[in-house]
């Protein structure tokens, strides 16, 4: 497996990772409850071990944007381009989160603004794969454009169920790509 190729699945290592960080934090930390908490909680000062947390965002950040420049190469159009542009700048946010860590005054900016960041990432993507002719860029777009509605109307329980919401759209927004990347690549003549 050359670089490309590894590049080209860096957003779903990210996504596992993520979800290891977040899974490994909450197991440290027994307190916390899916239900009545933020993430955010089991990286600040009252997290037992809360650098498995912040660290572990500031990983799963730079493996994002491995991923953005891998995106940024593949893109086919000036918009795709754009689209994974955005994801770097989300990429940067989500490392700020674990450097402005809960109890700290940017941090609740710096969240805020990592998921607003990667659903128009997700709008501009998939606005630029459908101009290619790509079947799931409609859906791409639409998924960005759709994906606050929930997050603004819904009475979530609390931060980490919305949190939650969040982060399963930029899964499966990267498991879209990837998979219609890799199912490119398999097509195209050798």
């Amino acid at each position: 497996m050359g670089l490309r190729s590894l590049m080209q699945y860096m957003g779903i290592i990210a996504a596992i990772i993520a979800w290891i960080v977040i899974l490994i934090s909450i197991w440290v930390n027994p307190w916390f409850i899916f239900t009545r908490n933020a993430f955010s909680d089991l990286g600040g000062p009252s997290a037992r071990y809360p650098w498995i947390y912040n660290y572990g965002l500031m990983l799963t950040a730079a493996l994002v944007l491995i991923f953005s420049i891998h995106l940024i190469q593949y893109s086919r159009n000036k918009l795709e381009t754009v689209g994974a542009s955005f994801i770097s700048i989300a990429a940067i946010f989500l490392a700020m989160i674990g450097v402005f860590h809960e109890g700290t005054y940017p941090h609740v900016f710096v969240s805020t603004w990592f998921f607003a960041q990667f659903d128009l990432a997700i709008m501009i993507w998939g606005l630029g794969s459908a101009m290619m002719g790509s079947k799931e860029g409609w859906g791409e777009f639409l998924m960005g454009l759709a994906s606050p509605i929930p997050a603004v109307l819904i009475r979530w329980p609390s931060a980490a169920t919305l949190e939650a919401y969040g982060i399963i759209i930029i899964d499966i927004f990267t498991a879209m790509v990837t998979y219609s990347e890799h199912a490119s690549n398999r097509s195209a003549p050798h």
